[in-house]
């Protein structure tokens, strides 16, 4: 496993296409979180190991997202509405999963978010609307493909029920933090304007967790959501 001892790494990314960046430019509006500034796409994988070191990529039937309001005080326990990915993420996600050293004794399925927050003078554009949190995975990927104008957007990670992050960093394109999800909580702060004109951060984020622990279909739907109604 390469992740440090403080659960954490730093990867570099290999090179995406053109055709890839361009898609961030076919993003909706995401009317859940951002107020605005966030605009996303969003499809789920199962993964079987296959032969000694390859995975299948099996694109699962295009659900809505649901998660707990333990892991998303602000989108947790609602069905959150996204148009499926367009783009090919699968040399992304493998490269993290190489890195990961994904355990290979099981299947797992994966959510990806492709993301690309807005900002300018006038408004910045929050990253996490949810504050310090964790996702509720076993391993998150989070990788940074383009930026335009950007200031602010630093990558700050926290021991669980921390006063203070134990680091803070600014992920450049072609950079990705891969995290241990449940060992560490993490934020990244808004995206502001460089020179008050218009700028935009495109990132791709993949949560990684077991299958058996049954992330996708109705009964994680109906537990993330009865989570919601009682919150």
């Amino acid at each position: 496993m390469p992740l440090n001892e403080q659960k954490f790494a730093l990867i570099e990314l290999p090179e995406v296409s053109q055709e890839l960046l361009d898609s961030y430019e076919d993003l909706p509006v995401d009317e859940y979180m951002g107020n605005g500034t966030r605009f996303k796409r969003f499809s789920q994988y199962r993964l079987r190991p296959e032969g000694t070191e390859g995975w299948t990529f099996e694109l699962l039937a295009h659900r809505d997202y649901t998660t707990f309001t333990k892991f998303n005080k602000v989108g947790g326990g609602i069905r959150r509405v996204y148009q499926p990915i367009k783009a090919d993420f699968v040399p992304l996600i493998s490269h993290g999963i190489e890195e990961l050293g994904l355990d290979r004794s099981e299947d797992w399925q994966i959510n990806v978010h492709q993301n690309r927050t807005r900002a300018d003078g006038d408004y910045a554009g929050p990253l996490t609307p949810e504050g310090v949190h964790h996702d509720g995975h076993e391993f998150v990927m989070i990788a940074v493909l383009n930026k335009n104008n950007v200031a602010g957007a630093q990558t700050r990670l926290w021991e669980p029920g921390a006063d203070a992050p134990f680091w803070t960093g600014t992920l450049e394109p072609g950079h990705a933090v891969l995290l241990d999800d449940r060992g560490l909580a993490h934020d990244v702060t808004d995206v502001e304007s460089a020179d008050g004109g218009p700028a935009n951060r495109d990132i791709v984020i993949i949560a990684f967790s077991r299958w058996a622990e049954k992330w996708y279909g109705e009964e994680h739907d109906e537990a993330a959501l009865a989570d919601g109604a009682e919150s």
